[in-house]
């Protein structure tokens, strides 16, 4: 890949990695660390990297949460061969993870032009970090964090998964930010908030990166930025989600609120003079 060399290709894997899954935009972060280093934003390949890289990034939560989607998944598939299993939770939340990623699936294929035309641009970005820190701010002052993992239900997983579909329009809103807001909405507790949040984003997230592969892997993209890119996502964001899940156990939202504020005016500020485009 001639428009991204290794030393930048460990830059941009890192920023992936930490900012995929933190409440914070990775395409905002991204797309700022690539103007800072001097590489086209838009350019087929460098948009191709990007795709590849998020697969480690999703890998990580794969991972991560492997014991967790075991059990799921062999409570769906338990429930589907026996009537009596079907009243337990995890085979009732398999399906409600498949249902709330349905409208996000809709809408991703109904509104490409749309995503990937006037909604791709870095203003959009930069407006929607800030109006989802607003967001983010009031969900985080009007849920009473009472309700636990096993108190969610099918409303909580559809409401959380179609707002999904808030970061898919509106790249800078955050796919994190807008699942996290609308479940401490519903009054879920941080840490309930968060772990939903990675459940229902790991099928929209891995069948956006499967989907975006094979573009990717045929844009002329070298092999070796890729490789160290995708592995350093994946080391990052595997940190990053344990350090995400320990620290809203004890700590609001309101870092994240303030961080994001101060990354959007920086996003604007790089517009305006020019620097990115």
């Amino acid at each position: 890949m001639s428009a991204i060399s290794i030393g930048q290709a460990v830059v941009l894997g890192a920023v992936e990695g930490v900012t995929e899954f933190l409440p914070v935009s990775s395409t905002g972060h991204l797309k700022i660390a690539e103007g800072l280093m001097g590489i086209p934003v838009d350019d087929k390949t460098v948009v191709g990297f990007s795709a590849v890289i998020q697969v480690g990034a999703i890998a990580a939560a794969l991972v991560y949460f492997g014991k967790d989607i075991v059990r799921i998944v062999g409570a769906w598939f338990r429930g589907l061969r026996n009537r009596e299993e079907r009243y337990h939770h995890d085979y009732k939340f398999a399906w409600w993870v498949i249902y709330a990623t349905i409208p996000i699936v809709v809408v991703g294929l109904a509104a490409k032009p749309l995503i990937e035309g006037p909604l791709a641009s870095l203003w959009v970005v930069a407006g929607s970090l800030i109006i989802g820190s607003g967001v983010m701010w009031a969900a985080d002052q009007m849920g009473r964090h009472k309700r636990g993992e096993d108190d969610t239900s099918l409303k909580d997983a559809m409401w959380v998964g179609c707002s999904q579909i808030l970061a898919l329009l509106f790249p800078g809103f955050s796919r994190s930010g807008a699942t996290m807001s609308t479940a401490l909405i519903l009054d879920l507790e941080r840490v309930a908030a968060t772990r939903l949040s990675f459940f229902l984003g790991i099928p929209a997230l891995t069948g956006a990166g499967v989907y975006e592969l094979k573009d990717a892997v045929g844009s002329g993209a070298a092999v070796a930025p890729l490789a160290i890119g995708t592995v350093v996502s994946f080391a990052v964001a595997y940190a990053s989600i344990s350090w995400l899940l320990k620290f809203v156990a004890k700590h609001s939202f309101n870092s994240f609120v303030i961080y994001r504020i101060l990354v959007g005016a920086l996003l604007f500020g790089l517009l305006g003079m020019g620097v990115l485009s």
